[in-house]
């Protein structure tokens, strides 16, 4: 498993929400499908922005997984 990390939901625009985390700040957020947010940790559309998560990021730096905080 790889490392785990704080992360939040900035805001969701369209059908992606910008993450931020500790490797990627407010003026570089990573873009993520609401959808997998969404079916990863259970919580809903309208309750995402603002969201504080864990993601879990592979050997290369990829953000693997989310899960609720």
């Amino acid at each position: 498993m790889g490392e785990r990390l704080k992360a939040s939901v900035l805001l969701l625009i369209g059908d992606e929400a910008e993450i931020v985390t500790p490797h990627r700040g407010h003026t570089d957020p990573e873009r993520v499908p609401v959808d997998r947010l969404v079916r990863e940790t259970g919580i809903a559309r309208e309750d995402l922005a603002g969201a504080e998560l864990v993601a879990v990021v592979d050997d290369d730096g990829r953000l693997e997984r989310f899960e609720r905080a």
